[in-house]
């Protein structure tokens, strides 16, 4: 029996539902990011106790065709640029289309509806999420971050930054070497 939830999007979410599972004795196989798989049929006592687990931990079990996909569509987004071993170069609106086997303007025209902003903006905002930590590892300059996040410049990438966090990557990585300084030396 396939479940999707929705804000399931980290490591630390995968194991809180892996927790709760385990507390009401339901056997999976799978639990991946917005999705699990379990191996039993859940009765509807144990689905509202497993509802109402998740909730505590700001996750919510999805149960409408409209949700799912929206969930799927950030599943895909977040996967492609947080956990891919090499971000790749390419089109999102067609390995949207061609991963959830949807028309990309229905999925575009869905997820603004629902989410109320587009999904390119949503990708965006996950794009600069990686820069940060990127920044935040100090293994790689900008140019280089620009590069493997496959911005056309490093003036496009410092645009984007500045736009989404008011900051320049150059000041932001000031900015969070300062809080440091100043958590290791008070």
């Amino acid at each position: 029996m396939k479940l999707y939830i929705k804000n399931m999007v980290c490591i630390r979410c995968k194991m809180v539902v892996k927790q709760q599972l385990k507390k009401l004795s339901l056997n999976y196989t799978r639990v991946e990011l917005g999705e699990i798989e379990i191996i039993e049929t859940i009765s509807a006592v144990q689905l509202a106790e497993f509802k109402t687990l998740l909730l505590k931990y700001g996750l919510e079990l999805l149960d409408d065709k409209k949700s799912i996909l929206i969930e799927k569509i950030k599943k895909v987004i977040v996967e492609l640029i947080h956990y891919a071993d090499e971000p790749t170069k390419i089109n999102f609106s067609d390995y949207l289309s061609e991963k959830l086997n949807h028309d990309y303007t229905y999925l575009a025209n869905l997820f603004s509806e629902v989410e109320g902003i587009n999904i390119e903006h949503y990708i965006i905002m996950h794009k600069i999420e990686k820069v940060k930590e990127l920044l935040v590892y100090d293994e790689l300059s900008v140019t280089e971050i620009s590069y493997q996040m496959h911005y056309s410049s490093v003036a496009h990438l410092s645009n984007q930054f500045k736009k989404i966090t008011g900051l320049t990557p150059s000041h932001f990585k000031k900015f969070r070497e300062n809080r440091q300084m100043g958590l290791v030396n008070p």
